[in-house]
């Protein structure tokens, strides 16, 4: 009886702290961070967020466009950190390539593959006032010197020369990957065939299609206003 009495305490209390651990309101899962989600279109685009997403964007753009560069810069925290994080934009990007230089740093932004295309393109278009000035000019030099060259050489020099092939090896690309990027002609094949049909459906860059219509103008302001009318959130 005396051990029943000591005990008998210990299992209500015992009870009556488990009925509360069993109220304690559950942790909600976190939200899912879309802009981790790349994935490549048959077309050879890259398709970054939700598939899902109600808002479906395409961008056209440039490696070497000015306004491109500008474009990425300033919509960068509330587009790709905002609206496709949370999972209501999905961006995709075909390339509108308007030079030697911007193939090559095409070719260097895809060769990073799905889940590196998005940071590399960020940084090339951070450093695009450096590695442009410095690779048109030597472009300019020695382009009659490399006419001998397969495409994919030329493209490799003016990678190399104009910062554009350090930079990718400072984030952390291989040099062997890097060689890879400039060895495989189907790559090239399919990033010319994109630029080609890109220049057939636009003007400039950057262009953008919202679900299917033309739109946004060419900056950040004036493209917002579109994007949450067609119900990005």
């Amino acid at each position: 009886m005396r051990l029943f009495a000591v005990l008998a305490p210990l299992a209500v209390a015992a009870v009556v702290a488990c009925g509360a651990a069993a109220q304690q309101p559950k942790k909600a899962p976190a939200a899912r961070d879309w802009s981790t989600h790349v994935v490549q279109a048959p077309s050879g685009a890259y398709l970054i967020g939700n598939p899902a997403a109600k808002v479906k964007l395409v961008e056209y753009i440039s490696y070497s466009c000015g306004h491109c560069a500008e474009f990425i810069a300033e919509s960068k925290l509330p587009l790709k950190n905002g609206y496709v994080r949370r999972g209501s934009v999905r961006i995709e990007v075909r390339h509108a390539v308007r030079d030697p230089i911007d193939m090559a740093a095409a070719l260097l932004a895809r060769c990073a593959g799905p889940q590196g295309f998005s940071g590399a393109t960020d940084a090339i278009f951070a450093d695009q006032r450096s590695w442009f000035r410095i690779g048109s000019q030597w472009w300019k030099t020695n382009e009659p010197a490399l006419q001998s060259q397969p495409p994919l050489a030329r493209l490799k020099a003016v990678a190399e020369a104009s910062g554009l092939s350090p930079l990718m090896r400072g984030r952390g690309m291989t040099q062997a990957r890097i060689d890879e990027c400039f060895a495989n002609p189907a790559d090239l094949g399919r990033l010319s065939a994109m630029a080609e049909a890109s220049w057939k459906v636009i003007k400039g860059t950057p262009t953008f299609v919202i679900n299917g219509k033309t739109g946004g103008g060419g900056h950040w302001d004036t493209l917002e206003p579109e994007l949450r009318a067609a119900g990005a959130r």
